[in-house]
């Protein structure tokens, strides 16, 4: 059936239950959208046409049921030979679930229960249903703790015939009202008797009768009393004992009158000035049903023999004395005659009940096989093949067990019951897998933690490290099984990536860089440009707009990604600087001969700058641009094929008042008063200061002392 389409709407999960007469499963119906129970006749009962008659009729009757307490019934349908009926979904437990795992249960629990039930009985017998088969397992507790009572109708379509070949009875006979195992009429007090047991079996975990076979245990409903509930479990209140007693009177008429009766009664017994009430008594002495003592019935004898004489003489006295003791005999012999009668019939009355309940419940004996480690199919398979049922199936991982393996059963193995008994399989799950939580922005060591909480092994988690943000360092920034994906914490091997910050690389030089493209390489690298991180600085060696300067990572240093950057940008030459283009005179060794001058100089923007390098043979003049400055003149050397052949120096103050000397031919005269000449130490120019003549000659080869040159002026690095 799993898999199936019923009726063209009903798309069956699987089976979540089963009894005697049906089968049940989960369902889901298309049309609607939502989870249903359907209940399946079990194949045997397809060809009884009376039970499909009334089974349908009862059926219908539940349908009719509209409370909240009653599972409603949606629809009951047939398709080919599979009759079914459609009914709420009960997300929960059964009553007989509840009570196996924590009975006694509290009084108030049980009693709030027990009033569920019997509001929903008396809501079905206002509308003329019985439900004849009250147990906890029609119960269903939901998980909001609403009570709902199933089954109605069913047991009622059950005839003798369909009890004695199934046995499907058996399995509610502790519930049995006396008059049920009669096999008489049963009515509305029928069930409330029932749901006395259900109480009693709530408050104190066990049934009143139990005996080794079904009839024994329906002997004892008909003539034994019980155990009563405070001896077992002292904590009942007397008013709460006084409700299971009087529901469970073996006589109907001394039970409760109605189902409304009960009710009223069990929403007030818990109330303060009820639960110490006295003791409910009856009087036992003319139950119908109880064990009697007979008295023995004696012979009674005539009197002696007379003498001839004195009834010759008082024979007509004789006579009427005789007459009376024969009326007297027969008034002595008409009371034990009258309860001999009574007893042989009571004991014709107890053989055909024994008779009848032997007829009815003697089930064959069949021996529990194991199924354990078997699929749930073959079990199935190999309990069917003994003649046995599958009950409720639980399912739940269990280590060791593959999924869809039996792994335990209610009864064990060489356990003898009736066949047709139900025998309830616990199957075995897929393991159930964790969600992988998020471990981003955490540390390894925090990570690690909440993984060997969860049940991973330390051996199984690890680690690697990633070049990250620097914001990102010594955190996870990935992990393997990502998060969110299913894992199993037994086996699963976990993987953390965790940042160790940004990757160093080599500062590039940015100085002599225009300031729009440095900004670009910054970006490029990963780098930032701090805020106010132009500044600007006049200078001699670079023109406006180009960088100067860079902070904190010099050229070539090892830089950290995502670091502040500051510029230096000039603004050009400072305001005192000025531009003085000075004409220097070259001459070759030789008229018509070339020979190549070079041409080095020095100034405010640095020492040994080459101007460039020319080949003459005519004398030719050649402008060197000088910037000067307060605290730097100029200088020019002038090499001729690779000796010094003249150094000429230039003034700051001269440059600035116009009167710079021009310089001469070879063999010519400097302007008078120009310079003073110099030689090997060191002297001072008129207004200038001093003169280290050693820096010049560090631009030219040879000794500036030794230049061919027969000018006066003999060069100048520095004022």
């Amino acid at each position: 059936m799993i898999g199936h389409e019923l009726g063209g709407r009903y798309q069956i999960i699987e089976r979540i239950g089963g009894g005697g007469m049906a089968l049940v499963y989960k369902a889901h119906d298309i049309l609607l959208n939502r989870n249903v129970a359907i209940k399946v006749l079990r194949q045997q009962f397809v060809n009884d046409e009376e039970f499909i008659r009334r089974f349908r009729r009862e059926a219908q009757s539940a349908a009719s049921l509209s409370h909240p307490n009653v599972v409603s019934v949606y629809d009951v349908g047939q398709e080919d030979d599979v009759h079914y009926i459609v009914m709420e979904y009960v997300e929960g437990q059964n009553l007989n679930e509840i009570i196996k795992e924590r009975a006694p249960l509290q009084v108030e629990e049980a009693v709030r229960i027990a009033s569920q039930i019997a509001d929903a009985l008396d809501h079905a017998h206002h509308n003329q249903i019985i439900h004849r088969d009250i147990k906890p397992h029609n119960i269903l507790i939901g998980r909001n703790g609403r009570v709902k009572v199933t089954d109605f109708g069913i047991a009622r379509a059950v005839t003798s015939t369909t009890i004695t070949q199934t046995g499907s009875v058996v399995g509610s006979v502790h519930y049995f009202s006396p008059e049920h195992a009669k096999g008489v009429t049963t009515g509305e007090k029928s069930d409330l008797y029932s749901l006395g047991i259900v109480l009693y079996q709530m408050l104190t975990g066990r049934l009143p009768f139990l005996g080794e076979s079904p009839i024994s245990v329906a002997l004892k409903h008909l003539q034994e009393h019980f155990e009563e509930p405070r001896s077992v479990n002292p904590m009942i209140p007397q008013s709460v004992e006084n409700i299971i007693l009087k529901s469970m009177r073996k006589n109907p008429g001394e039970r409760y009158q109605s189902a409304k009766e009960m009710l009223r009664d069990l929403e007030t017994c818990l109330m303060p000035e009820r639960r110490m009430e006295s003791k409910l008594l009856f009087d036992d002495g003319d139950d119908e049903d109880s064990t009697r003592i007979v008295p023995a019935i004696k012979p009674h004898t005539g009197s002696s023999a007379r003498s001839g004489s004195k009834l010759s003489r008082d024979s007509q006295a004789q006579g009427d004395e005789d007459r009376n003791e024969s009326k007297k005999s027969a008034s002595f012999w008409s009371k034990p005659v009258l309860w001999v009668s009574l007893t042989i019939l009571l004991l014709l009355a107890m053989a055909s009940v024994v008779w009848y309940v032997n007829k009815t419940f003697t089930v064959p004996e069949v021996t529990v096989p194991s199924v354990i480690n078997l699929n749930e199919a073959d079990a199935t398979k190999a309990l069917q093949d003994k003649g046995l049922e599958v009950g409720d199936v639980k399912r739940e991982y269990k280590e060791g067990f593959d999924e869809g393996i039996v792994y335990d059963q209610s009864r064990p193995e060489g356990t003898i019951v009736k066949e047709g008994a139900m025998i309830d399989l616990m199957v075995s799950t897929a393991k159930p897998l964790k969600k992988m939580p998020s471990f981003i922005d955490k540390t390894y060591q925090e990570a690690k933690a909440q993984l060997v909480e969860a049940g991973v092994d330390e051996d199984r988690i690890s680690q690697t490290e990633e070049f990250s943000e620097a914001e990102e360092a010594g955190k996870v920034i990935g992990q393997s099984p990502d998060a969110g994906a299913e894992y199993d914490p037994a086996t699963a091997s976990i993987t953390l990536k965790v940042g160790k910050g940004p990757k160093e690389f080599n500062m590039r030089n940015l100085i002599g860089m225009k300031q729009e493209e440095a900004e670009a390489v910054l970006k490029e690298l990963g780098l930032k440009l701090a805020k106010d991180g132009i500044k600007t600085e006049p200078s001699f060696e670079r023109p406006a707009g180009e960088v100067i300067g860079q902070w904190p990572f010099a050229p070539n240093s090892l830089a950290t990604p995502g670091t502040e950057m500051v510029l230096t940008v000039s603004s050009g030459y400072p305001p005192e600087a000025i531009t003085y283009n000075f004409e220097v005179p070259a001459a070759p060794v030789e008229e018509g001969k070339n020979s190549k001058i070079r041409i080095v100089y020095g100034d405010a923007r640095g020492d040994n700058r080459e101007w460039g390098t020319k080949t003459i043979n005519t004398t030719q003049t050649f402008t060197v641009e000088l910037v000067l400055a307060p605290n730097k003149n100029g200088a020019v050397s002038v090499i001729r094929d690779g000796e010094l052949f003249d150094t000429y120096l230039v003034s700051y103050i001269d440059a600035k008042q116009g009167t710079v000397p021009v310089p001469q031919l070879p063999g010519g005269q400097y302007e008078e008063n120009s310079y003073n000449e110099w030689d090997e130490g060191e002297t001072e120019l008129p207004e200038t200061g001093r003169i280290d003549q050693g820096s010049v000659a560090q631009a030219v080869k040879g000794n500036p002392a030794k230049g061919k040159g027969n000018g006066k002026g003999r060069g100048n690095k520095e004022h």
